[in-house]
């Protein structure tokens, strides 16, 4: 549960208390009113009616001059019955502004992000090189790529058009900073390229298509429940920066076939990612709050799963009539 906290002006108290019947509030207080006329009023809401609450209390306050709505996390609600645990635990889920706060810092191009994407490469670089799997490992925690693939599902499936952008930017500049430090070390290194790590990430099949959108949807569904958490674990799963370096390395190195295998193998993690995160987004009804936006978010859903979904079987006719 989370405790909605509302200042807003003192005749707007009736209303607000509609609010709270309608969305079947735990609790709901009325506090004083203020010098200048504001009153400060808490309802105590169950997860699964939170982003309801909230989208309700915009719409009916949203012209009100210096009106607040604050969300505050209950960390204990005593006593607590079993039923009523269980039913928290089920219907746990996070509400569409904390959400966007919490994907949007993927997207973000700034000298942070740069200087993970410069260490990650570098890290991944020497774990194929030498062979090295828990450096491998290392180097996919640590690679910022996946945030700006969610905050490209999230832009679409809420319409913000620079959300889209910026996320675009972002993995752009990411990817091709990974590529092009690669190349140089796959041109500078000395030895050859063709140990187990580096071997793997020059092929793609069926079986990586499933691994990318098992890992987008898991990735997904960990932020959209609050268990963000398990993100850890999904880096790790879907491995966006080991075959952008082992492009680069190879490209470097003067081995084209492999160095399109690889990249093959990119793709695909990009496009499953972003084709399974946008449908998760569409399952947990992740939308605007109105109904101009809602439409517009619409239109852009139906292009946006067309288009992945086109790219995807683009892809899977490369492997099937390529050998990769």
């Amino acid at each position: 549960m989370k405790y909605v906290e509302i200042i807003a002006n003192a005749g707007s108290h009736n209303t607000i208390s509609a609010i709270a019947k309608k969305v079947k509030a735990v609790d709901f207080r009325i506090g004083v009113i203020g010098d200048d006329g504001m009153q400060q009023m808490r309802m105590l809401v169950d997860d699964n009616r939170l982003q309801e609450t909230l989208d309700t209390l915009q719409t009916i306050l949203g012209a009100q001059q210096g009106v607040r709505i604050i969300v505050l996390q209950v960390y204990a609600d005593l006593p607590k019955d079993k039923a009523e645990t269980k039913k928290e635990i089920v219907s746990a889920s996070i509400i569409r502004e904390s959400l966007y706060q919490d994907i949007e810092r993927g997207a973000r191009l700034d000298s942070n992000y740069l200087l993970l994407v410069i260490l990650a490469t570098t890290v991944a670089a020497i774990g194929l090189i030498e062979n090295n799997v828990a450096v491998v490992i290392g180097a996919m925690v640590i690679a910022p790529l996946l945030g700006p693939n969610l905050a490209l599902s999230l832009g679409t499936a809420l319409g913000d058009g620079e959300l889209i952008l910026n996320s675009i930017k972002t993995l752009s500049i990411g990817i091709i900073i990974a590529i092009g430090m690669s190349v140089w070390i796959g041109l500078l290194w000395p030895g050859q390229f063709d140990n187990h790590e580096i071997m793997s990430r020059t092929s793609a099949s069926l079986d990586s298509i499933a691994l990318a959108l098992a890992s987008g949807a898991a990735a997904t569904l960990s932020l959209t429940t609050g268990l963000s958490g398990v993100l850890v674990g999904v880096m790790v799963a879907v491995a966006l920066l080991p075959p952008a370096v082992t492009m680069g390395i190879m490209i470097g190195s003067g081995q084209t076939h492999l160095a399109s295998g690889a990249g093959l193998l990119l793709a695909i993690n990009i496009v499953c990612v972003n084709l399974a995160s946008k449908t998760v987004f569409l399952f947990k009804g992740v939308s605007p709050r109105t109904w101009i936006e809602k439409k517009k978010a619409s239109k852009a859903m139906r292009r946006y799963i067309l288009g992945w979904v086109s790219t995807l079987t683009a892809l899977m006719t490369f492997i099937f009539f390529k050998g990769y």
